[in-house]
């Protein structure tokens, strides 16, 4: 009897796994004689490129808005005086150093009387 249930158990472990993996989504196929099959979908996480590449956009309009209303002179004064204090208040002030895009986006602003 206990020969019995091994096959029995294994086909039900079987089963549970492919349940567990259905919660990820289902595909259908039809099978050679005609029965339609639920098999998992393959589940692949993927990073949110389009969400970071919105965040990074807007901290820099941010920063060329910043940088076209303080002006340069002040802008860089503020950076410094940031490179000053503790550890987190130095990389913000590496996060908001002048850069290529920032001057780019501040002329832009600039042009459009911000």
């Amino acid at each position: 009897m206990a020969a019995a249930q091994v096959p029995f158990n294994k086909r039900l472990n079987r089963i549970v796994r492919k349940h567990q993996r259905m919660q990820h989504g289902v595909s259908y196929k039809i099978d050679p004689s005609g029965m339609i099959v639920a098999r998992p979908r393959l589940y692949n996480p993927k990073f949110p490129f389009r969400g970071l590449l919105m965040v990074l956009a807007t901290a820099f309009v941010l920063k060329g808005y910043m940088l076209a209303s303080l002006g340069a002179g002040v802008y860089d004064e503020k950076v410094a005086l940031l490179q000053q204090g503790t550890t987190v208040e130095k990389i913000g002030a590496w996060v908001m150093q002048s850069d290529p895009a920032t001057e780019f986006v501040a002329a832009r602003l600039a042009d459009l009387g911000v």
